[in-house]
């Protein structure tokens, strides 16, 4: 199916697409009921006519399928000169069994109820009108059902009792069926609407905190840069207290590592800039990011399981991901803290043509509301409350996905990716 057609679940498409099933319904039907009529109750009908109708059905039906597999998209017009060819076969058939006396005949009320839940109102009246103008027709000319000994009794009206039980049951099945088709794809529309705006909000939420974050990195580092000076300075003054040493030494670390987090965040925007994705292989890529959390967060303990079979990928990293990942195992560590644990651990492996990066923990675990993640929201004190909506929009933009279970003992978070996205050819 065109990837175009499904960002409109409800409209045109979909009723062509509804009425492609319902036409080869229709066909299958149709000829049923001329041999049964013709062959098993020996009515005399012109059975050549009839099947004559039914073919162009056919042919048509073809020509439509082929029709919705291609890339253009459907317009309603066009939908609605689907429903009168749909519509103009019926009453060729109606027109050689007994016309608008032909119980069927309420069959061309079935378009209107379709049309009425994916058109436009001027699609609907142009449709309610062709049906109208068939019946009318059908009123007037039309060539009667002959009589055979099983209706010649009651002049075919046992008959034609027998064929509106059988039309309101067919009628009852169609409508039930396919209007629930098109009301689950207004549902499915409206789902995916209100999933696009909660991103759209995340993502303004995103963007507000990124050009923050920028403001505030070029104002810290005239303040680190003073700091930077006047740490070494503050040592060599207090050298032979030990102890006030040790903390200017734990400092000074401190904000050489601000500098260079805030070095990352111009080399990152300048990566996002060029929209040109780092290659690197995936053992050096974990390693990094490894080293990076262990300098973040050196109480934790670290388990690292990756599928010996992955060494050999070559990643086109984008900039977020190693973001997303660090965030994730740090939200890990923070979950484990709460319960007095300092386990973490990172699974890397391949499913089917996903890579997987799956990380747990051992802390009280969550319950997953199935919706994307709330800028500002955190569930720690200490939290901002945006590594998991991060994580989120960069699993998202790159057309993956991330998932949280709750396990026997902590959390799980799952970042899948699709190897297309992020492995190099």
């Amino acid at each position: 199916m065109p990837q175009h057609q499904l960002k409109q679940p409800i409209g045109p498409f979909a009723l062509t697409r509804t009425l492609a099933w319902l036409r080869l319904c229709a066909i299958a039907g149709q000829s049923m009921a001329v041999m049964i009529c013709s062959w098993g109750m020996h009515i005399d009908l012109p059975t050549l006519s009839l099947l004559l109708g039914i073919d162009m059905l056919a042919v048509f039906a073809v020509f439509a399928a082929w029709r919705i597999s291609q890339r253009w998209p459907v317009h309603e017009w066009e939908t609605v000169c689907h429903i009168v060819a749909d519509t103009l076969v019926l009453s060729y058939l109606l027109y050689f069994t007994g016309g608008a006396r032909n119980p069927f005949v309420t069959l061309l009320l079935v378009p209107i109820a379709l049309s009425a839940a994916a058109l436009s109102v001027r699609a609907i009246l142009a449709v309610a009108a062709i049906a109208g103008a068939a019946y009318f027709v059908l009123l007037r000319w039309y060539v009667p059902l002959p009589m055979n000994e099983l209706t010649a009794n009651d002049h075919g009206f046992s008959l034609h009792v027998a064929g509106m039980g059988v039309n309101f049951g067919i009628t009852a099945l169609l409508l039930g069926f396919f209007i629930n088709r098109l009301a689950t794809a207004v549902r499915q529309q409206q789902q995916e609407v209100q999933r696009v705006r909660e991103r759209a909000l995340r993502d303004e939420g995103i963007l507000a905190i990124a050009t923050q974050a920028a403001g505030a990195a070029h104002e810290l580092n005239t303040p680190l840069s003073t700091m930077r000076t006047l740490l070494p300075e503050l040592r060599r003054e207090y050298a032979a207290d030990t102890a006030l040493s040790e903390d200017l030494q734990l400092l000074e670390g401190q904000v050489e590592r601000c500098r260079t987090i805030l070095r990352e965040m111009v080399a990152f925007g300048k990566a996002q800039l060029s929209q040109e994705p780092e290659r690197l292989a995936l053992p050096a890529f974990i390693h990094g990011c490894v080293e990076r959390f262990k300098l973040l967060r050196p109480e934790a303990e670290l388990e690292l399981d990756v599928q010996p079979q992955l060494d050999p990928l070559v990643l086109r990293t984008p900039p977020g991901l190693r973001h997303a990942l660090l965030n994730l195992l740090n939200n890990a560590a923070d979950a484990s803290a709460l319960c007095d644990s300092n386990f973490v651990m990172l699974e890397v492996r391949r499913h089917e043509q996903w890579l997987e990066w799956i990380v747990r923990d051992r802390g009280p675990g969550f319950t997953p509301v199935g919706t994307t993640a709330a800028i500002g929201i955190s569930g720690k004190q200490s939290g901002l409350g945006i590594g998991l909506a991060l994580a989120e929009a960069t699993a998202e933009r790159l057309t993956g996905e991330l998932i949280a279970t709750n396990t026997g003992n902590g959390a799980e978070m799952c970042l899948r990716l699709p190897l297309s996205a992020i492995v190099a050819n």
